[in-house]
């Protein structure tokens, strides 16, 4: 590590501007996790969060092993690398270092109860969440694995999201708060000239 490289946590800096890296990244286009088998896999994923899968074909680098890919709703895709004969893992996963602790995905604010109903048919435990800036729920897929369904509080162009996050994390900072709450990015969407729509959400 350089000298100019070797800063503190409390001064690295937190910021939407693209910093100086000799790559430059378009986005996600797909994140692969161990699963079990198709069945469970396809029923949580299709059945339970509504992902169309859109490709099943064997692990190029193990023929024996299956790769099913999912639709997010975005077009960007998560995978899964799964097996016949794999049982499902019953109860919530102890992640390590370099593990994945949970997956979140986005929802439309008015569809809060829509989802949380569906997941209540399916059998499925979940809690909802106020995180200050958006409002998640939360619960667990067919190995453990802690998924979170979460929505923005304000409506946030895409091409404006980091940007806004950003200067509510400065906005956090400069008010001494614990974490990110409503008034900040509010006051982070007003400052960069877009309309402050709030989003209702629905009773649970």
């Amino acid at each position: 590590m350089t000298d100019d490289q070797s800063t503190t946590t409390d001064e690295v800096p937190v910021t939407a501007e693209p910093p100086h890296s000799a790559t430059q990244l378009a986005g996600v286009d797909h994140i692969t996790l161990v699963g079990s088998n198709i069945e469970d896999t396809v029923g949580f994923y299709r059945d339970v969060l509504g992902m169309p899968l859109v490709l099943r074909q064997p692990n190029l680098d193990q023929p024996e092993v299956t790769h099913l890919f999912f639709d997010t709703g975005d077009g960007r895709m998560l995978s899964f690398f799964v097996k016949e004969g794999r049982q499902s893992h019953q109860g919530p996963q102890r992640p390590g270092i370099g593990a994945v602790h949970h997956i979140a995905f986005r929802y439309e604010p008015d569809r809060l109860a829509e989802i949380s109903e569906a997941l209540e048919e399916h059998d499925h435990r979940y809690s909802v969440v106020d995180r200050g800036i958006f409002k998640s729920i939360y619960t667990y897929d067919h190995n453990g694995l802690t998924i979170e369904i979460a929505a923005d509080k304000f409506e946030i162009p895409e091409d404006k999201r980091g940007e806004a996050l950003a200067l509510a994390q400065q906005k956090r900072v400069e008010a001494g708060a614990e974490y990110a709450k409503e008034e900040h990015l509010e006051a982070a969407i007003e400052e960069l000239g877009l309309p402050i729509e709030r989003h209702d959400f629905p009773d649970t």
